[in-house]
């Protein structure tokens, strides 16, 4: 893929911010919404404003114990909205419509924390009770991002070592998306769903000039008992930044929202011939 004109680098950078199974896969237990708040939000799709009610980031997303493990996921998206279209639309809105429908395939891993992720040979298990299941960030991160961009276009994703809230995704071309999470809630149902909400800070950087954004991503994971093993319901929203010329037009409102229908099937870790 080509990064070297500044359209096409906006709309890479599109196709990553979508990958919200999260980086957000990947962020932190740092509070909780008030009840039922964020299924509403769920259910009030599309008519969103901005989240107040998540709590500053710190630490690690504590997942159910039911995630633990090697997942095949099948991601798609399912709708997507431009909510002040026509006079505020994002770069890569209009492209993004041609993914409708069409499932993108990738391998995630849920595992104890600060468990040696390079020596692990098979599914991880929960031995400890009091252990902390989070994501791999890096993995995760990397295949979702390979899976929309392709692998020649992603070199590697990078994790803050005094922070699981930040990284780098690292592009071919000497470009880079920097994303650093924020803000968080958390809210589990009484039918069992586990519902999370992320919102983090995003900066492009190599083109003819940096690109800023902010990104809400609120997912609700649902365990079954057939395959999939696991569904989940998925929004993406987008903000414009400060930065923006745009920023006090748009106000409160995001500017692209788009849905996503997650399934996740048992894996295992791939062998190396």
């Amino acid at each position: 893929m080509n990064f070297y004109s500044l359209k096409n680098q906006l709309l890479a950078m599109k196709a990553i911010w979508n990958f919200c199974l999260v980086a957000l896969l990947l962020f932190g237990w740092s509070g909780y919404a008030s009840a039922g708040e964020l299924s509403q939000r769920l259910a009030n799709f599309p008519q969103w404003e901005k989240l107040s009610s998540v709590q500053p980031a710190s630490g690690d997303l504590a997942y159910p114990e039911w995630m633990a493990g090697y997942w095949q996921v099948k991601s798609t998206l399912v709708d997507l909205v431009a909510p002040l279209a026509p006079d505020i639309v994002t770069p890569g809105f209009d492209a993004n419509r041609k993914q409708l429908n069409q499932p993108i395939s990738f391998l995630v891993r849920f595992i104890p924390e600060k468990s040696p992720v390079s020596r692990l040979k098979t599914i991880p298990q929960i031995d400890n009770k009091s252990s902390k299941l989070v994501a791999d960030r890096a993995f995760n991160s990397l295949n979702l991002a390979r899976a929309y961009l392709g692998n020649e276009a992603v070199l590697s994703v990078k994790i803050d070592p005094n922070s699981p809230n930040r990284q780098i995704t690292l592009l071919r071309g000497d470009r880079q998306l920097v994303s650093a999470v924020t803000a968080r809630a958390t809210e589990t149902t009484s039918d069992g769903q586990f519902i999370t909400t992320e919102v983090f800070q995003q900066l492009f950087k190599g083109g003819s000039r940096p690109y800023f954004n902010s990104v809400e991503s609120t997912t609700a994971y649902r365990r079954l008992t057939s395959h999939p093993a696991i569904e989940a319901d998925q929004v993406t929203a987008v903000y414009l930044s400060p930065q923006d010329p745009d920023y006090f037009a748009a106000g409160s409102k995001p500017v692209a929202l788009y849905r996503y229908h997650l399934e996740f099937y048992p894996s295992h870790l791939p062998t190396t011939p």
